[in-house]
């Protein structure tokens, strides 16, 4: 479960990037790019994971992700067919100087906004989700006129949700992305035994009081609340599979089942074997 730069470019001809994406079950690709991405989900439902928010989300989900703040693909957990519409662009993709003139200053607000993570709903996510679709057919001059309209109708709605507190947000340099990548590694390949957390410091030439600032500064988790949702997302994988619940709490690190359950729905919202039903409708 690393912690992935992804790189991102505009479109050939393009000062952002559009995409519309097709995919069945993804892996957990949790990653982080400097890019703002609005992400509409055109049909499916899955897992959403972005900074310390988790939940589940529905078909026609429209969010407006910050830069630099983590979150999962939106294949990741869904069941069947998944479509999905993307743009990704810079903060000064129309220049530096683009969201400080006068007509801008709502779409700027957004944008500060943005970097908590925003959720839309009702008529708005309705309306932005047909623009989205209507750009796909469009030429590149067209695209950037209905970006604006959307970035317009985004910034003067009330229909929103902020999804992270300004407290929770993300500051990832290359030095730390390569630091705690060590850490991801070593969970992912580990998480199923015991794990001393001097174990994991020593990886990055910490002791282990400076090493729990780090991380907690880092990932707003401390190490032993990473490691327990980590196991459990493992556990969700597990649970499209014919196990029982006492075997998965075993096979992904848990050694006791009370405490499998209890973390599992803190985690999830759901119990285990609640959460395998769902699965089923």
């Amino acid at each position: 479960m690393k912690v992935e730069y992804e790189k991102i470019s505009p479109d050939t001809g393009s000062s952002f990037r559009l995409i519309y994406w097709k995919s069945e079950n993804d892996r957990y690709f949790w990653h982080y790019h400097p890019e703002y991405e609005i992400v509409f989900v055109r049909k499916g439902s899955g897992k959403l994971h972005i900074g310390k928010h988790l939940t589940n989300y529905e078909e026609g989900e429209l969010v407006f992700i910050g830069p630099n703040l983590p979150h999962t693909g939106f294949g990741y957990g869904v069941i069947g067919e998944h479509e999905e519409i993307v743009v990704q662009l810079r903060e000064d993709f129309l220049g530096e100087s683009f969201l400080y003139t006068p007509e801008m200053q709502q779409i700027k607000h957004l944008f500060e906004k943005a970097k908590q993570g925003l959720s839309f709903h009702g008529k708005t996510k309705k309306l932005v989700g047909s623009k989205l679709q209507k750009m796909l057919n469009l030429s590149h001059f067209e695209r950037l006129v209905e970006l604006l309209n959307i970035f317009q109708t985004l910034a003067t709605t009330n229909e929103y949700s902020v999804l992270n507190s300004s407290e929770a947000l993300f500051d990832f340099s290359h030095k730390d992305e390569n630091r705690i990548n060590k850490v991801y590694e070593y969970v992912e390949h580990h998480y199923r035994e015991p794990i001393a957390i001097e174990v994991v410091a020593d990886l990055i030439n910490l002791t282990v009081p400076s090493f729990c600032r780090y991380f907690k500064k880092i990932t707003h988790l401390t190490y032993t609340d990473f490691v327990n949702e980590h196991r459990v997302n493992q556990a969700c994988r597990l649970l499209f599979e014919n196990l029982s619940i006492a075997d998965i709490c075993f096979e992904v690190g848990f050694n006791n089942i009370s405490h499998f359950n209890k973390t599992f729905k803190q985690l999830k919202g759901k119990s285990p074997r609640e959460y395998r039903l769902s699965l089923t409708k």
